[in-house]
């Protein structure tokens, strides 16, 4: 049966996982990415257990895409700089020292290359978009702000990429997501009850005859 507090554990392990992939990405024998999918997976079933625990099950769709993306588009863009380093390789046959006009490949490895980075800005704001959308739901369920803060700054984070200042504030935003999941309080917190609008006082309701006071 899911519970919160499996998933403020599962979710902070992941979310730790996930941080030290970053740092540990360039370690041989792939660590990084071992460690981010693992990280990814105890993240997802945390998810899915507060999503069944507050009986809201588009955070976990959300959180699904979020990571479909997250996944998909480094392999697509990959590839497709894959592709760019071929036709860069290419486009030296034939070409001689002394030459002072490009290869004819270049600007069609150049184009690949860019292509490459749009897919992969594209596909990753896409999915802090979901990712935000997730997790503003869950900090308002569980009442956790962390969550809504995290997700920010994710979304931030990712559109400013492309100045590379976003690479710090993802760095931020994945400390706090730590901070969110072990946050998590062990029972969903009870719904506020709705404030009293303004106005003038309700007038008490009148005594019945019974009870009218003799004069």
């Amino acid at each position: 049966m899911a519970s919160l507090s499996e998933a403020k554990n599962l979710g902070g392990i992941g979310a730790i996982l996930a941080l030290l992939s970053g740092l540990l990405f360039w370690v041989p024998y792939n660590a990084g990415i071992g460690l981010l999918i693992v990280g990814l997976v105890l993240m997802l079933i945390a998810v899915r257990n507060i999503a069944d625990k507050v009986g809201d099950h588009a955070i976990f769709s959300s959180m699904i895409y979020s990571v479909i993306l997250a996944i998909i588009g480094p392999i697509i863009a990959a590839a497709v700089a894959f592709a760019a380093a071929a036709s860069f390789i290419g486009s030296f046959r034939g070409f001689t020292p002394g030459m002072t006009t490009l290869p004819s490949g270049f600007f069609a490895a150049l184009g690949f290359l860019i292509l490459a980075f749009v897919i992969l800005y594209v596909c990753i704001l896409i999915s802090t978009v979901f990712l935000k959308k997730s997790y503003d739901a869950i900090a308002l369920k569980l009442r956790v702000d962390m969550f809504h803060t995290s997700g920010l700054l994710f979304l931030i984070g990712a559109a400013t990429l492309i100045v590379f200042v976003g690479v710090v504030i993802l760095f931020i935003a994945a400390i706090l997501q730590i901070v969110a999941f072990f946050s998590i309080p062990e029972q969903v917190p009870s719904q506020m009850p709705p404030q009293q609008a303004w106005g003038p006082p309700t007038p008490p309701a009148p005594m019945p005859p019974s009870m009218t006071p003799m004069q």
